[in-house]
């Protein structure tokens, strides 16, 4: 396995291949992006130290290593490049490799190496990280289309999903939007298929909640308890507790669930997106109030001399008005000849003319500028309260924005780069924004944060998000933070201290290498990865499974196949194999196989060989099915964790 990429999802995703899936992972990273813990004594082989260094700062990992074999662990091999250009992936052996990814943050390199990779080897499983998603639709295909020229003989139907896109993005933005506002509902999205899970509350005290389709996760004890500590190892029973049969859901009476609540297709996109309507900007609100009594005093005073002009001349209502105008705008002949009455209105209303010049000017650069600021962004309103303060409008925050935008829940944006790529979302949906850094005085307090029910801080600095929680909670004690966090050390004093500062305020940190590593774990592995649901610290995946010639599934009935803590088994697709489509979640069509699959199972149902089925498993649990573990694991899914989000000291 190969993994190219220059940030922490790179490093997450060589850890789980690595501890999870004991896979033989090949590192290719800057030299920057590289951690080198300082050598004491002599130091390990070429490439061993810098490896146990990067993925050896887990506590999970340091535990792990101090009461199992290490000789089951492969050696990780690290290569240091700046890009991943045709030596590069030679020198990592992409020619051998059974699959790559390419997590880097810019889509063009990600799409430029792929290119390469593909000449290099036609059979090569593709893992991509994009963020353009009209991009991932068309490069799926053009790589496949790729693998079949290099290699006319090749049948892509034998290999196990040999390109696919991802989007850590996509894949984190529902569990962080649902940290800010309990009670939300998490989604997965494949090209037409839907599936969406819910948190639910028991309606009474001591009563369990409805499961739905299905109970995917017991949610912690103290999952909205501030001093709570929300999905650590620390937890014990009252955590978190993925994929619980019925005997434990019902005796976690009283506790949150999340459950499976609709699987349905997923509804075509309409058409370049959102746009501006004209009932979205009223002519009023471009003139200022003191313009608008100006052009009424004008016109009542044209009015009046309208009503003279009928008065004295004897003329028809219609063309006294008429001329009164001409005379105003001054394109009217002189009165020559007309009585005095006449020759008095003319000057009047040529008076009036002067007077509506400056007012007419002062319209239209007002007008201009309240358009311009009208389209370009909306303030925050003044009476505005209980809304959700994002921090941060880059690739994470866009994906977060555009979910709580679904959910109806009111936001209020803030951000420092007016080039932002989340602005234009922003624009279209017509949320306020208030552009500024969040460290200078002033920006939270226009962002409304005293009167905020959340804040959401998703920037790229781990010190901007905290100066900002403890800026936000100086002004309102009470307020829900979620912080975007990396360094652990320094996430542990975070929270220790927030907590002990302000006991009463729910504080959390959210990694969003932790939520969508093991997403692109289980794609390397060739699996149909549906998609990822983060369930508070653990990560329940959604794969597509052949029942044949796998000795777990087959001959077994659904309730045999059930692992509580491990998987279960969700849907099957009765659909004969020549007439299935060869991925669940891919190109046109997928909307039919979600609506073709049976998503209520009865526990006695048979899997037969011919069988496909979509399994919910947890990271291990997945390790487990594809055998790549020695051992069962049992209910926790204790992963290796992400350097800056798994604690073992019980903070959320």
């Amino acid at each position: 396995m190969i993994v190219c990429g220059d940030d922490g999802l790179a490093r997450r995703l060589a850890a789980e291949l690595r501890y999870v899936y004991e896979e033989r992972v090949t590192l290719v990273m800057p030299a920057e992006g590289i951690p080198r813990p300082p050598q004491v004594g002599r130091p390990d082989r070429p490439g061993t130290g810098i490896g146990r260094g990067l993925l050896g700062r887990n506590p999970m990992t340091r535990a792990r290593a101090a009461t199992a074999d290490r000789a089951a662990v492969p050696d990780l091999r690290i290569i240091e490049a700046a890009e991943p250009d045709d030596a590069v992936l030679a020198g990592a052996g992409v020619a051998d490799a059974a699959a790559l990814a390419l997590v880097y943050e810019d889509d063009e390199t990600n799409l430029r190496a792929a290119l390469l990779a593909r000449r290099l080897n036609p059979r090569l499983r593709l893992v991509i990280r994009l963020y353009n998603r009209k991009l991932g639709q068309h490069l799926e295909s053009l790589l496949d289309q790729a693998a079949i020229v290099a290699e006319p003989g090749l049948d892509l139907r034998d290999l196990d999903s040999v390109t696919t896109v991802l989007s850590d993005a996509d894949t984190a933005a529902p569990a962080l939007a649902a940290s800010a506002v309990a009670g939300t509902s998490k989604v997965i999205q494949a090209e037409g298929l839907l599936l969406r899970a819910v948190e639910r509350t028991p309606a009474e005290p001591g009563r369990v909640a409805d499961p739905g389709l299905c109970t995917l996760a017991l949610l912690s004890a103290t999952a909205n308890d501030p001093a709570g500590s929300e999905g650590s190892e620390a937890s014990a029973d009252g955590g978190p507790q993925l994929l619980p049969d019925d005997r434990a859901v019902a005796a976690a009476a009283g506790r949150g669930i999340v459950a499976l609540e609709a699987v349905t297709p997923l509804a075509p996109a309409t058409p370049g997106g959102p746009r501006l309507s004209t009932a979205l900007l009223p002519v009023a609100s471009l003139f200022s109030r003191r313009l608008r009594w100006a052009l009424c005093a004008l016109t009542g005073a044209v009015a009046a001399l309208a009503v003279a002009s009928w008065l004295t001349t004897g003329d028809h209502p219609l063309h006294a008005a008429y001329l009164i105008l001409l005379d105003t705008f001054a394109i009217n002949d002189p009165a020559i000849g007309d009585s005095t009455q006449r020759k008095v209105l003319q000057l009047l209303a040529g008076l009036l003319g002067l007077l509506l010049l400056p007012v007419l000017v002062a319209a239209a650069f007002e007008a201009l500028g309240a358009f311009r600021t009208a389209t370009a962004q909306r303030r925050p309103p003044r009476g505005l309260s209980g809304h959700v303060v994002l921090l941060g409008l880059g690739k994470i925050g866009t994906r977060v924005l555009a979910r709580l935008s679904e959910l109806d829940i009111p936001v209020v944006c803030v951000e420092s780069d007016p080039e932002a790529r989340g602005l234009a979302l922003a624009r279209n949906l017509r949320v306020p924004v208030v552009m500024g850094d969040v460290t200078e005085e002033g920006v939270l307090e226009a962002a409304r944060v005293h009167r905020a029910h959340s804040l959401l801080a998703l920037t790229s600095s781990d010190t901007t998000n905290l100066e900002a929680a403890l800026y936000a909670r100086a002004g309102k004690s009470d307020i829900r933070a979620v912080l975007r966090l990396y360094d652990d050390d320094f996430a542990t004093a975070v929270y220790r201290t927030l907590r002990a500062a302000h006991p009463a305020a729910l504080t959390r940190s959210r990694s969003v290498t932790f939520m969508a590593a093991p997403a692109f774990a289980g794609a390397m592995l060739g699996r149909q990865i549906l998609g990822a649901i983060p369930v508070e610290r653990r990560v329940l995946l959604f794969v597509g499974f052949e029942v044949a010639g796998h000795p777990m599934l087959e001959g077994r009935t659904v309730r045999e196949c059930f692992h509580p803590g491990a998987w279960r088994v969700v849907a099957l697709d009765p659909s004969a194999p020549g007439e299935r489509r060869a991925d669940l979640g891919r190109g046109e069509g997928a909307a039919r196989s979600a609506a073709e699959l049976r998503w209520v199972l009865r526990p006695d149902d048979v899997l037969k060989p011919d069988d496909r089925v979509v399994i919910a498993a947890t990271r291990r649990g997945l390790a487990e099915l594809l055998g790549r573990r020695h051992a069962a694991v049992g209910g926790a899914d204790t992963g290796p964790a992400d350097p800056a989000r798994d604690h073992g000291d019980g903070r959320p």
